[in-house]
């Protein structure tokens, strides 16, 4: 179902959509995609909000850094200088981040209204967004469709197709904490991650070049381990860019018992642990696994590109899973 959210300063309607399945309840604002709530039981069968988010539309404008749930791009992450080179010319980008371009830049795609339309168990989200619009090229026909499948699980499934040459690399930024969104710090939870390399960074956040491995360091988590804090990183998934989603992530909470699986096409995820979430949210409060192509990509020739070209369709998709033991 869907109802109005809010409005925005000039009046813009913002609607709440409400997809419910299975014992999953989400809903999903067409302000910048956001993932607002995922009601979800523990192994009590008692549900609580996994997803930190705001009870109103004022909280989203008010404090659009953390990009809580938000619908990010038109490119994830980094990008390094807030420019990139394409076919022999340089595009300048609008830095957000000191002097990098982060999450599509100031007003990126998590910022803006979508028009959203009813499908099988869910929503999809549109929107065109211009040539030169936050300095990136092409008009960019784009779309995001949330479903709820018969186990419950929340799929995302991105489209694009563009009229010039571009780059795009979507993903969607929830902070999880399985113990419910107000029980604290999710710092205890546990997480398996298919990933034997990671990029490593410089002070900026920005890959410094070729990935290295995880075996001996603080970046392994192949093994299920408690996740701690201190990270802001992307992790080489090891099967790479797949047609379909693969399961690469699972983050558990043993206090609850709640269980959330991530399978993804994309061939990285970001594993951030909130370290620097301000009021009204305390540090270390969610984590988010942001399944994305890699930092800075534009600028790195040897990682997967994320060039889009006229004639070629970007698809991207990833299923978040829940259960509880």
């Amino acid at each position: 179902m869907s109802e109005i959210f809010g409005r925005l300063s000039d009046g813009s309607p913002v609607h709440r959509w409400t997809l419910e399945r299975a014992g999953v309840r989400v809903r999903v604002l067409t302000y910048g995609g956001i993932v607002q709530s995922v009601q979800v039981p523990d192994r009590g069968g008692r549900p609580a909000d996994v997803v930190l988010g705001f009870p109103d539309l004022a909280g989203y404008v008010t404090h659009p850094e953390p990009f809580l749930g938000a619908l990010v791009g038109r490119y994830a992450n980094r990008i390094g200088g807030a420019r990139f080179p394409l076919d022999g010319r340089t595009y300048a980008l609008a830095p957000n981040d000191g002097p990098n371009s982060l999450h599509g830049g100031a007003n990126g795609f998590d910022k803006r209204v979508w028009k959203a339309t009813e499908v099988a168990h869910g929503v999809r989200l549109a929107r065109v967004s211009p040539h030169g619009e936050e300095g990136f090229p092409g008009r960019l026909e784009v779309s995001a469709t949330y479903t709820l499948d018969a186990s419950g699980a929340l799929r995302i499934a991105y489209e694009a197709v563009t009229d010039a040459p571009t780059v795009v690399n979507l993903t969607n930024h929830a902070y999880w904490n399985l113990g419910g969104a107000d029980c604290g710090p999710a710092g205890g939870h546990e997480l398996r991650l298919a990933a034997s390399r990671y990029t490593p960074v410089d002070e900026r956040l920005i890959p410094t070049g070729e990935p290295a491995e995880v075996a001996g360091t603080r970046f392994d988590f192949r093994e299920r381990r408690t996740v701690g804090t201190g990270y802001d990183h992307n992790f080489v998934l090891d099967k790479g860019v797949s047609a379909a989603a693969e399961e690469i992530a699972e983050l558990h909470d043993p206090v609850s018992g709640r269980v959330l699986t991530v399978a993804t096409t994309e061939p990285g995820v970001q594993l951030y642990t909130a370290d620097h979430l301000t009021a009204p949210f305390a540090p270390n409060a969610g984590i988010a696994l942001e399944t994305q192509h890699f930092p800075d990509s534009p600028n790195q020739p040897s990682f997967p590109s994320t060039e889009l070209r006229p004639g070629e369709v970007y698809r991207s998709e990833t299923v978040y899973g829940f259960s509880a033991r």
